[in-house]
């Protein structure tokens, strides 16, 4: 049993793979920003994620003239796949290469295959937010770090999509959000929020004033803060008593400098049962923004199992 949790939730120590990671955050972004540019806003800007696949990250289904297209980041064969519905497709490496060069190949696959692709040619979130065309910087990719990586989000999402089902209320998928480069599930008491003031680097106030636009409680994974990677969690706005509320598994705690609960990956892979301690997290860090904000929990809450006997 050991070996199989070992396996299941794989060790991945930020400092191993960093140059990786940052230059795997470049290409999330451009992608993510093809499908920003094609698919109709949906709130809280759901559009623009990509989503966990059996083989690495996808844009799932992005609607384009009277057809649809995807691209897929492989990270078992490591190609970034792009498929349209009229059968057609191209493939770009994924292997060493620059930002700059990883844009040129996926712009031109995409021309080849008919799809405009006119995006906004640099990074958000970042700072500071080299142009993809002149991002000579970030040119690394280990492919076991790569994939290691989405391995260690298959478990986050798995694990986060249970968590999801206790709620019956406005919820968002488990998606990955390529701004801040985290898997991400977001739930909505259902009441409006303050105005969000906004200040994320190289990105519009405007854009954080969508995204929380309605009360909410929200979890996830992020791969920087721990050793291996920290799942978080926060409300917005935060209710009085939230930091303060207790929280577990052991490892958990309250990041005053990030306004969030925090439970380093590793906490959550060494633990006799990593399901169990990821669980706990999830749910107590809910609980402290239901109680404190004092959320309708008897209708937005119910038991997943509840037709179990009829299946």
């Amino acid at each position: 049993m050991t070996n199989q949790r070992s396996t299941a939730w794989p060790a991945l120590r930020v400092a191993d793979w960093e140059d990786t990671r940052d230059t795997l955050h470049m290409w999330t972004q451009i992608v993510g920003k093809l499908r920003l540019v094609h698919a109709p806003l949906l709130n809280h800007w759901w559009q623009v994620t990509l989503y966990l696949s059996p083989r690495g990250l996808t844009t799932g289904n992005v609607p384009y003239s009277d057809g649809a297209f995807d691209i897929e980041f492989d990270f078992v064969e490591h190609q970034l796949r792009i498929r349209t519905s009229d059968g057609a497709g191209r493939t770009v490496a994924l292997e060493p290469k620059t930002v700059a060069e990883f844009y040129e190949q996926t712009m031109r696959a995409l021309d080849e295959l008919g799809i405009e692709a006119t995006i906004q040619d640099r990074p958000n979130e970042v700072d500071p937010a080299i142009p993809f065309a002149e991002d000579h910087q970030h040119a690394s990719y280990d492919p076991r770090a790569a994939h290691l990586f989405w391995r260690q989000l298959l478990q986050a999402d798995r694990v986060i999509g249970e968590f999801r089902s206790h709620f019956v209320g406005k919820v968002s998928p488990v998606h990955f959000f390529w701004g801040a480069m985290d898997l991400a599930c977001t739930r909505f008491s259902g009441r409006p929020a303050p105005e969000h003031p906004g200040g994320a680097p190289n990105c519009g106030d405007w854009v954080m004033v969508e995204g929380y636009s309605r009360e909410l409680s929200s979890c996830g994974f992020w791969p920087g803060g721990g050793e291996e990677g920290a799942f978080y969690a926060y409300a917005y706005p935060e209710p009085e008593g939230f930091a303060d509320h207790p929280v577990g598994p052991d490892g958990a705690y309250y990041s005053v400098e990030n306004g969030q609960f925090l439970l380093p990956y590793e906490a959550v892979r060494t633990a006799a049962d990593p399901d169990a301690a990821l669980t706990r997290f999830l749910h107590d860090t809910y609980e402290a923004a239901a109680q404190h904000g004092g959320w309708d929990r008897a209708s937005l809450e119910d038991d997943p199992a509840r037709w179990s006997d009829r299946r």
